[in-house]
């Protein structure tokens, strides 16, 4: 369904807006929320909504459970079936894994545990460490989708090149909460709170059947756990 640029279904009435069939939120009040601090930029992914005392949101289950979004009629299109095959896991420690077990691919999309000299809830790799991973092995053609935050945006570039890529775009990430509205209050930075995260699009050899232009380079999305990044990237 698509979000209500108003938020609450309140909001919406007293705009004029009645019978108003879009996503609509209530706010959570608890005993310590102070409505007149505003709202929480993290909303739904805020880390600390036992104690936070900004207003917090939920979906407001009336707008799903009664509301029907009208969906126009149209011809109906054939679509060629394709095969889906159930995702893998392989745990284990990148640093000593031979990546040659792992095959071939055409697109790779990375998230590496980059050193970020901040704390993390999950372990990290050195720059060095990250220079020397077998990447090279998993491609002899193909895109890379890299996500870089912080420092690790010069180390990134830098990686690519010695994996064997040529930086051929970048992605951002612009953050938003549960409102659509822009983060302004990041987890990470330090000089300035990050509302945004980049990805850096590497390309190794003239891979044929590439679709060119077809998306924005700006994906904007909600922020949800730790390190997920927007599903909207695997629509690129």
């Amino acid at each position: 369904m698509e979000f209500c640029p108003h938020g609450t279904r309140l909001d919406c009435e007293r705009n004029g807006i009645l019978e108003c069939k879009k996503l609509h939120f209530k706010k959570i009040l608890q005993k310590h929320t102070d409505e007149s601090l505003g709202d929480c930029s993290f909303l739904n992914t805020c880390f600390h909504m036992d104690t936070c005392k900004y207003v917090h949101y939920e979906v407001d289950r009336l707008s799903t459970s009664e509301d029907k979004p009208n969906i126009p009629s149209g011809p109906v299109v054939r679509v060629e079936s394709t095969t889906l095959y159930p995702p893998q896991w392989v745990q284990c420690d990148l640093r000593y894994l031979d990546m040659t077990v792992l095959g071939k691919f055409a697109v790779i999309m990375a998230d590496p545990p980059w050193d970020i000299h901040m704390e993390l809830p999950y372990g990290t790799m050195s720059d060095d460490e990250m220079r020397q991973l077998g990447i090279p092995m998993l491609q002899d053609e193909g895109l890379i989708f890299l996500w870089v935050t912080g420092r690790a945006m010069e180390l990134g570039r830098e990686c690519l090149k010695l994996w064997g890529y040529d930086r051929v775009d970048e992605i951002i990430w612009v953050k938003t909460n549960q409102l659509q509205r822009i983060i302004r209050t990041g987890r990470t930075g330090h000089w300035l709170n990050h509302g945004k995260e980049h990805c850096l699009v590497g390309m190794k050899g003239n891979p044929a059947n590439l679709n060119r232009g077809l998306d924005s380079d700006v994906i904007v999305a909600e922020v949800r756990a730790t390190s997920h990044k927007p599903d909207e990237i695997y629509g690129e």
